[in-house]
């Protein structure tokens, strides 16, 4: 590294660290809005294993007497189950939210037929998707056991954000999104913070790329509010919500399971998309589960 590039990085770093120790609240100054006249509205999704009952027309039943409005089905087999759930919904105050995964492989697999693997599976979710009229399919680029993977390396970001850009568009022509999580530093080293994966996004050049926050993952952040914000309205499209303990149901960790900070942040934003419960249950979800949405909802209230 010459003389100049020195300086030009240790001046980088400096406005980088200026920008961290800023107030929230000045940052909230300077945050990105969404649409005006526009009033955010909490839109609960259950992914299928949350709500009691053994059917669909049960589960929606059960949801629909809670006021939830969104359903997160997992990606896998999706493509056979897609005329099941158009069905299943007819006539109802439910739509399809985002959808969990299900594809085989992974994006950044250095083994070439675990990569082929992932693209010819990954489409198949994607296009059902659309047919169903789904926010986005989440995806993950590596989990921490998943190898033989690309190391992490500026290549293979860089490579990242190539296929990311060609999936995106594939997503777009299909009516749908792809959705990048972060993960904790437990289950995924690649991508940890909403805002990398944000990055990602804007660096794959394609408006079918977005992104999501999970509360349980994020952990790794030190603001919630800042982390949707990094993101904003033009990447977030889809928020998990589980106890920020044990990862069950809202609530069942106690005082831990405050999630104000960040739902103050898609108030301002207008969000307008789904928060999905993603958990267990320690207690009989007949209890838990109503629990759950009630203080979800004043603590929305409060934001």
């Amino acid at each position: 590294m010459n003389r100049k590039e020195f300086l030009q990085r240790s001046l980088a770093g400096a406005a980088v660290v200026a920008a961290s120790a800023a107030p929230i609240d000045l940052m909230a100054g300077c945050a990105p809005k969404g649409k005006k006249g526009g009033k955010a509205e909490l839109r609960l999704s259950f992914q299928e294993g949350i709500a009691p009952g053994g059917s669909l027309d049960e589960k929606f039943d059960y949801m629909e007497k809670l006021g939830v409005v969104g359903f997160e089905p997992h990606g896998g087999n999706l493509a056979k189950r897609v005329n099941e759930i158009q069905q299943a919904l007819k006539n109802r105050n439910i739509k399809v939210s985002a959808i969990c995964a299900g594809f085989g492989g992974f994006i950044l697999a250095e083994d070439p037929a675990v990569k082929a693997q992932f693209d010819s599976t990954m489409r198949d979710i994607v296009a059902a998707a659309g047919e169903l009229g789904s926010t986005g399919v989440i995806m993950v680029p590596a989990f921490n056991g998943q190898k033989p993977c690309r190391p992490h390396t500026l290549e293979t970001r860089e490579f990242l954000c190539e296929q990311m850009h060609d999936l995106g568009e594939y997503a777009l022509k299909c009516g749908t999104t792809v959705i990048l999580e972060p993960l904790n530093r437990r289950e995924a080293h690649y991508m940890r913070q909403v805002g990398d994966a944000a990055a990602i996004c804007r660096d794959s050049k394609s408006a079918g790329v977005k992104c999501m926050g999970d509360f349980w993952h994020m952990q790794e952040e030190t603001s919630d509010y800042a982390a949707f914000m990094a993101a904003g309205p033009e990447y977030l499209q889809h928020v998990h919500v589980a106890s920020r303990g044990r990862r069950i149901m809202p609530g069942e960790d106690g005082e831990k399971d405050n999630y104000i900070d960040g739902m103050r942040a898609l108030k301002e934003m207008n969000y307008p998309y789904y928060v999905s419960f993603e958990c267990g249950s320690d207690g009989p979800r007949e209890q838990t589960v109503p629990a759950a949405v009630e203080l979800l909802r004043a603590q929305w209230k409060k934001a």
